[in-house]
């Protein structure tokens, strides 16, 4: 099968399209064949990556449970990639803003997967990709919301991958470590600051400090692996988390 028609005919949706990995896969999809949706807070920004990418662009605030309720979404492939990030000890970390972080990226992608399952279920067909982080596998301290998040997902993506594999689906997550994004160049500041470090060592003395290869993860690299996954190459792989760390979880 030509690579460039392998999802030819294929709806895929991507939440956090309007900027970074998000954007990447929402490129990555587009090139693949499939009609992508973009969905994010950022109207402006989704719409002029669904204008780049022939797609549709959705404003929705996945940190409201009402926005989510009574959705019903018709798509081969849903993608989760939406996430937020707050470096903080847990003593001073307010429990509305952990609260939120967990909706955004537990919650949410939850309902997303309920809501899109009776369609998949009903064409005997779904690809689900949580993309997840290497802190799903790890932690690191100061980030006590995002790391939990991240590894309620990897819960989530798996028992999804149960439930839906008799049913033509699957469920996988993908496990980056920091990629060259806005959500990675935020916290520079905040780690500069708890670490008491100058924000030119951040990136050295902190996010790569654990990787065997010395740099951040490209955008375009994540989306590569989740064309591949949501591609007809992997129809085996099911219930998988997927490291893109340079090394990390390794050790």
């Amino acid at each position: 099968m030509d690579e460039l028609l392998s999802l030819q005919g294929r709806s895929a949706l991507i939440t956090g399209g309007a900027s970074g990995i998000g954007a990447a896969i929402a490129r990555r999809l587009a090139e693949l064949g499939a009609a992508v949706q973009i969905v994010d807070l950022d109207l402006a920004g989704a719409q002029a990556v669904a204008a780049e990418t022939g797609g549709e662009a959705w404003q929705l605030d996945l940190s409201d449970p009402a926005a989510l309720s009574g959705i019903e979404l018709e798509a081969d492939i849903l993608v989760n990639n939406a996430g937020v990030q707050r470096v903080s000890p847990i003593e001073e970390l307010a429990p509305d803003v952990f609260h939120s972080m967990l909706m955004i990226m537990v919650e949410a992608p939850f309902r997303l997967i309920r809501s899109a399952l009776p369609y998949m279920y009903g064409q005997g067909y779904g690809r689900i990709v949580n993309v997840s982080s290497v802190h799903g596998l790890r932690a690191s301290a100061y980030k006590s919301a995002y790391v939990t998040a991240k590894h309620a997902l990897e819960g989530l993506s798996k028992v999804t991958a149960l439930e839906g594999g008799p049913h033509g689906l699957t469920s996988n997550c993908i496990n980056p470590g920091y990629v060259r994004t806005p959500l990675v160049e935020k916290q520079i500041a905040d780690q500069a600051r708890i670490h008491r470090l100058a924000e030119s060592a951040v990136v050295e003395t902190i996010m790569l400090a654990h990787n065997a290869i010395k740099r951040l993860v490209e955008p375009e690299e994540v989306a590569s692996l989740v064309g591949w996954l949501v591609g007809p190459d992997a129809a085996m792989v099911n219930g998988a988390s997927y490291t893109m760390d340079g090394g990390w979880t390794a050790q």
